[in-house]
């Protein structure tokens, strides 16, 4: 959990966060003083949905306003409750003309009490108005939550899409509320986070939940307010973790958190999994597919809709939530079920792009066979080559470039991603396995080839592409030798003529601070006739020389100063002749 933020006032932040809702959506307006943003264009046939609640929640709620989903929506400070005056002014000016208007509302006790007052005020007025408080939070049972009854969390914004489309088709407000507490009904949600966010303005270390997380716990059941959840533990693995969150929401022995009822009648269900906001994209997608995969094997639960992304958050918090709707029939008729309702068009920034329903029904988990497909062939070389002694040397090498990895990963997180030892080393024990699996054939132009094959599949990174291109391109030359037998001057004159070739890919020379640094002169070396081990301790001088040198290609180019570190991709090459060479000298 980070303290740092590039906006310290929690006033300015909501505020300006506020002005950039109509500058990116130019159908909605701004009523800065009250908070409000709204549409423009008012629809007096239709009812107009207004929700909304403390910041901080972002794209909830204000980036839900748009066609298909909110008229309104009306922010508080920071997780905290906008007032009734907000609210009613909200109802009263910003919403219509309208055939009535639906609150949607999450069960906190400030948003229920604002809303509410707000709802009957404008009753009062004469404006035909409906609250449904949504309380899809499982995360604390029955026992402890009492009179209060469950959290609204990030189910919310399903009850927002469903009903929202439902408006927008000319549904009653009668027809629009019942449909609400439908969905309500049928919704259940979980989150759990790895710390308690901080609120902008706020102090280091400040509430007493912050300083009672540990680093190793992970709290299960969180609120979107840091409250506390059904317990903490040890952090376990996602698999685990899942398995309990997915626990809470379906297990029917469960009395404390058993909500769904008749969960065997469903029509199907919907599945969302949120990111509180602090989750990187590439993990969302790990633990989505986690939770649909157990899903499917514990619960023969198929989602016939999945929604992954960033919906309800809680400021940066470094956490997620799943969300599950079980489907049933609304009663509506033809065009107006509830999944039907989730795919209706929309404008509001914070929904995602709607995926067609013909998409969803031709889903399958079947892939093209690959049967009957053979493996790529490459055509045969009339040159030969001495296999054991090609695979001494070769292996030779590439356990000194395993042995150098902590080296060259230290290398590299001083100058670049620190990516390069462990790029290098997975690629030297791929080929390891290519060898041991006797993969390696007299036809020096095939085993090459394969071995390129092996370095682009295993070898991330630029290494590895640098590497691959290399690898064809000296095969490629081998095959053009016309030779029968590979001595060490063919494959000399083949590496050169590689070396060439891999200057169409990257301007890198001796000088620049990269792996050419120990190429070059590696390569230089061989085709001058002095020996494996002169071309060794050129491939080291050569990496040597990278020590202060500033670089003029890749990474380190942004790395001020290098101090006395070695380039790693330089020292990869430098090892790996120092392997060949030990094998030819013995």
């Amino acid at each position: 959990m980070s303290y740092k933020h590039f906006i310290n006032s929690p006033t300015d932040l909501v505020a300006s966060a506020l002005r950039s809702i109509p500058a990116t959506n130019p159908a909605l307006a701004l009523d800065a003083e009250n908070k409000i943003v709204y549409t423009r264009a008012q629809e007096p046939g239709h009812v107009a949905i207004v929700s909304g609640g403390g910041a901080g929640h972002e794209p909830s709620f204000v980036s839900f306003v748009g066609a298909g989903l909110l008229r309104a929506a009306v922010s508080g400070t920071i997780f905290a409750s906008p007032s009734v005056r907000q609210i009613y002014h909200a109802i009263t000016r910003r919403v219509t003309p309208n055939a009535g208007v639906l609150l949607i509302v999450m069960n906190y006790t400030g948003d229920v009490l604002h809303f509410g007052l707000a709802s009957e005020k404008a009753a009062a007025a004469g404006i035909a108005v409906e609250l449904v408080v949504v309380a899809d939070d499982v995360g604390v049972g029955r026992a402890k939550n009492g009179k209060v009854g469950r959290r609204g969390i990030a189910g919310t914004v399903l009850v927002h899409k469903i009903t929202g489309a439902l408006a927008a088709d000319g549904g009653s407000l009668g027809e629009v509320a019942a449909l609400a507490r439908l969905v309500v009904a049928g919704l259940v949600s979980v989150g759990s986070s790895l710390g308690h966010v901080h609120v902008p303005g706020h102090s280091e270390g400040s509430g007493e939940h912050e300083a009672a997380l540990k680093g190793d716990e992970i709290e299960v059941g969180m609120g979107i307010h840091n409250e506390q959840g059904f317990k903490r533990m040890k952090i376990p693995e996602l698999g685990e973790l899942v398995r309990l969150l997915l626990a809470q929401l379906l297990d029917k022995g469960d009395k404390d958190r058993g909500y769904l009822e008749d969960v065997e009648k469903s029509e199907g269900w919907v599945l969302m999994v949120n990111n509180l906001g602090g989750v990187s994209p590439l993990e969302m997608g790990g633990i989505t597919a986690e939770v649909v995969e157990q899903l499917d094997s514990s619960y023969s639960i198929n989602p016939k809709r999945v929604f992954s992304g960033t919906f309800m958050t809680s400021l940066n918090g470094n956490g997620f939530s799943i969300s599950l709707l079980r489907l049933v029939d609304t009663g509506l008729g033809k065009g107006k079920s509830m999944l039907e309702l989730l795919d209706a068009p929309h404008e509001a920034l914070g929904w995602p792009a709607i995926v067609k329903p013909a998409t969803w029904e031709n889903k399958t988990d079947k892939i093209p066979s690959d049967a009957g497909v053979e493996e790529e062939i490459v055509p045969a070389s009339k040159l030969k080559m001495d296999i054991a002694l090609f695979s001494k040397i070769l292996a030779a090498g590439l356990k000194k470039v395993i042995d150098a990895e902590q080296e060259i990963t230290k290398a590299d997180e001083i100058v670049g991603d620190g990516d390069c030892g462990m790029a290098l080393k997975q690629g030297a024990e791929a080929v390891l396995r290519f060898i041991a699996d006797d993969k390696v054939v007299t036809d020096a132009v095939v085993t090459v080839v394969k071995l390129a094959e092996v370095v682009e599949e295993h070898m991330g990174g630029t290494s590895g592409a640098i590497y691959s291109i290399f690898l064809n391109s000296l095969a490629k030359a081998l095959r053009e030798t016309g030779e029968e037998t590979a001595t060490s001057s063919t494959w000399a004159t083949a590496s050169h003529a590689a070396l060439v070739s891999l200057r169409k890919y990257t301007p890198a020379q001796p000088g620049d601070r990269t792996l050419v640094d120990a190429l070059q002169p590696f390569i230089a070396s061989l085709v001058g006739g002095k020996g494996i081990a002169a071309a060794a301790k050129a491939a080291r001088d050569g990496a040597e020389s990278t020590r202060g040198m500033k670089a003029s290609l890749g990474r380190s180019v942004y790395v001020g100063e290098v101090g006395d570190t070695l380039d790693p991709g330089a020292l990869g090459i430098a090892v790996l002749a120092e392997g060949f060479a030990e094998v030819l000298k013995a």
